[in-house]
Order: C-alpha cells, then sequence, then structure tokens
C-alpha cells in the first residue's frame, strides 16, 4: 500500500491541474471501487471548483467550493493520471491497462484527471468540510509524522510503559499517521534502534526520552523527506502523475535487503528479517540495539 510519500508525491502532482480547477463532468466507468460510490457522486461534483488539494495520513482531500471536501485513498493499486481532452494532444505514457481507468474528472481547463485502479481497493468519498476532523475515518490518526508535533517528548509520552515493540507502535495510526512497514524499518535503521526492543525501554525513569529515542523523530522526518525527493517507493504499482517510477527504493539500507552486509561504516554485521504482526521486518541486528 502506499505510504505517506508516495501519498504526497502524487498530491504534488495533481495539485497543478486539480486546483482552482472547475469539474465540468465526472464520468464513472463502474459503479464502484472498494465501496460503491456516494450517492449522486457525479452530479455533485459537477460544476464544484476545487479549492485546495492536501493530505491527510493516506488520503488525499480536495476542498471544493460548495463546503464538502472529495476523500480520495489510493488503495493497493490505485493511482491518478492527467491527459488533455484534445484527441491527439499530449499523453503521459502509461503501462497501465486503461480498462482499469474507473474514474475520470473533466475539468475547465481542458485536461482530464484519470483514476485507474487494477484491484480496485481505493475509494472516493464526499464528506463537508468542516466535519472532516470528527468523521470515522480521521478523528482517531495521529500526528503528522513531518510536523513539530512528532518529537522525543511526544514519543516518550506515547512509549511510556509499552511492552509493545517499537515497530509496532510507529505503524499505529493512532500515534503516528502516515507511516507504513518501509519506513519505518529505515527508520529505525536510522536512529540504530532494534524494531524488537521494548518501546517502554526507550523512556527514562523520569519520562524522559533516551538518547536513542531522540534521535528517532529527525530519523523518520529524514528518510520521509529523502523518499518525497525521489518520487516515492515504487515496488510494485506506485507510480508518478507523469507515470514515471519513485526511485527510493535504490536507497533502502535495510529494507528488502536481507542477507545484504550492512551499510553501516564498520559495522559487519548482517540485515535480518523476521515477521512482526504479519509483516516483513528488516534491520541489523549488530548495529541496532
Amino acid at each position: 500500500m502506499p505510504e505517506l510519500p508516495e501519498v504526497e508525491t502524487v498530491r504534488r502532482g495533481l495539485a497543478p491541474a486539480l486546483v482552482s480547477a472547475t469539474i465540468e463532468r465526472v464520468e464513472l466507468r463502474r459503479h464502484d471501487l472498494r465501496f460503491p460510490f456516494p450517492e449522486r457522486f457525479a452530479s455533485r461534483l459537477q460544476g464544484k471548483r476545487v479549492l485546495d488539494l492536501r493530505r491527510r495520513a493516506k488520503y488525499l482531500i480536495a476542498d471544493l467550493d460548495d463546503g464538502h471536501s472529495l476523500i480520495m485513498h489510493l488503495g493497493m493499486s490505485g493511482s491518478f493520471r492527467i491527459d488533455e481532452e484534445t484527441p491527439g494532444a499530449f499523453h503521459h505514457k502509461r503501462d497501465k491497462n486503461a480498462a482499469h481507468d474507473h474514474v475520470i474528472f473533466h475539468l475547465s481547463h481542458g485536461k482530464r484527471v484519470i483514476y485507474n485502479d487494477p484491484r480496485r481497493f481505493g475509494y472516493m468519498l464526499l464528506i463537508a468540510t468542516h466535519e472532516i476532523d470528527e468523521d470515522k475515518l480521521f478523528r482517531g490518526l495521529g500526528v503528522e509524522p513531518l510536523s513539530d508535533a512528532l518529537d522525543g517528548a511526544f514519543l516518550a509520552h506515547a512509549f511510556r510503559g509499552r511492552a509493545a515493540p517499537v515497530k509496532s507502535l510507529l505503524l499505529d495510526q493512532r500515534l503516528i499517521a502516515g507511516l507504513g512497514n518501509i519506513y519505518v524499518c529505515e527508520a529505525l535503521y536510522r536512529a540504530r534502534i532494534s524494531p524488537l526492543r521494548a518501546a517502554g525501554s526507550l523512556v527514562t525513569a523520569s519520562r524522559k526520552p533516551k538518547a536513542a529515542l531522540a534521535r528517532l523523530p529527525q530519523a523518520i522526518k529524514d528518510v520521509l523527506k529523502d523518499a518525497l525527493k525521489a518520487g516515492g517507493s515504487s515496488l510494485r504499482d506506485h507510480r508518478q502523475i507523469d507515470g514515471s517510477l519513485g526511485y527510493f527504493q535504490h536507497s533502502f539500507r535495510v529494507y528488502d535487503r536481507e542477507g545484504a552486509a550492512c551499510p553501516t561504516p564498520g559495522c559487519k554485521g548482517t540485515i535480518a528479517r523476521v515477521v512482526q504482526s504479519g509483516r516483513s521486518t528488516f534491520y541489523c541486528p549488530r548495529c541496532q540495539k
């Protein structure tokens, strides 16, 4: 599933086409994706102007001029592309089958935003903008990992007394919204913290973050920023708006590198793989403690 860098990369690619544009028509080629579309979905969007396109966790949110917001989730394989309406005009080449083009937004400036989703795990909803924070999808979400709210004091408070592995808590969307398996593995490596370590062991008796935990917020932010610069990670389905692949996967230090030498200078460890809560975890047992 796309993680924060992939979703943010899509947002940045879509924003120039969507923001300030009017949705002249919505073409639905199915009645559902993961869930049925909201009642009168296409007609409710027709004629609405997009005021802003933002991201919360792994959701894209297009705020409309009628007081509602279009909520979009990419699921496992969802992607967007931008095409011109005019036949023969510039077209982004794709390797995805057009049979999976399920939603087409026809915009006022002559462009189309097309949603493609082979596995149809994505979904789209309409929610009143002022009710988003209280909606069941959003009210339980934790802090944004790139925000100032994520710091050592926050993690010390969240981890204090917790016996669960630190990786499990970092993946808990109720604590930190948008982190996924790839970037948690990479951030823990950079902070030199074992993913198996009990989260509470990173907090002092005086409820302060230990040195390793104090390093973790910046490690998380650095990994996410590096991934954003690379356009995210393309392991299977992720594509940027222009159809190109993200390339952060070429910079993985531990993720999916089982059996490789640890890249830490002077470390003679080997990257190991374990399974935690049904997900593969990659780390160096030698330098991550």
